[in-house]
């Protein structure tokens, strides 16, 4: 992947943390349908802590799991305003205290945003990390450790991108494409 980088669409690193809390189980071609409205009616941490829930519900109800993440980008808003002065935290850690913010939506923050040496591991960098014997964990945060161990903290986040986007469009999950594949003749699951 000579462009590797998010596929989300965002303008300000509110957006992407927006854009990726909205990701979590649901397609970034679906959440980039959903986000320009949400973004014209809440751009900013200010405007979306002051919405109702369900305001924002109405807004983003075509993604997964819409009820829950309704509350969480308020609460998330409101606490980026009240505990961060308005700014997005650029630790993983502090990210990861916000409501709807797990590992991996720090991380991909992080290292978007901030240029932190962090990893995301997604549904796609778990399975083609273990396809191409990069790793055998069993979790995310085993799975994390591992290529941590192996990629240069430099390449952590072209690394996850260049991994998500082999999963999305080569090494997909029911069908992989390994006759398309420039990492077949060293891939442990080849399967032609």
């Amino acid at each position: 992947m000579p462009v590797a980088e998010t596929e989300l669409h965002y303008k300000n690193p509110f957006q992407l943390l927006v854009a990726t809390i909205l990701s979590a189980q649901c397609t970034d071609v679906r959440v980039n349908l959903t986000t320009p409205a949400l973004f014209a009616r809440f751009p900013d941490a200010v405007s979306m802590s002051q919405a109702s829930v369900g305001e924002v519900y109405e807004l983003i109800k075509s993604v997964s799991y819409p009820n829950n993440k309704a509350k969480h980008l308020v609460g998330m808003a409101s606490m980026v305003l009240h505990d961060f002065k308005g700014a997005i935290p650029d630790d993983p850690d502090e990210l990861q205290k916000l409501p709807g913010v797990g590992r991996k939506t720090a991380n991909v923050v992080a290292s978007v945003i901030f240029n932190k040496a962090v990893i995301a591991v997604d549904t796609h960098v778990f399975r083609v990390s273990h396809r191409l014997g990069l790793s055998k964990g069993k979790t995310p945060e085993k799975v994390e450790r591992d290529l941590n161990a192996i990629v240069p903290p430099p390449l952590l986040g072209v690394a996850h991108h260049w991994l998500i986007l082999h999963g999305r469009y080569v090494c997909t999950a029911r069908k992989p494409l390994c006759n398309q594949c420039g990492l077949a003749e060293w891939c442990p699951s080849v399967a032609f």
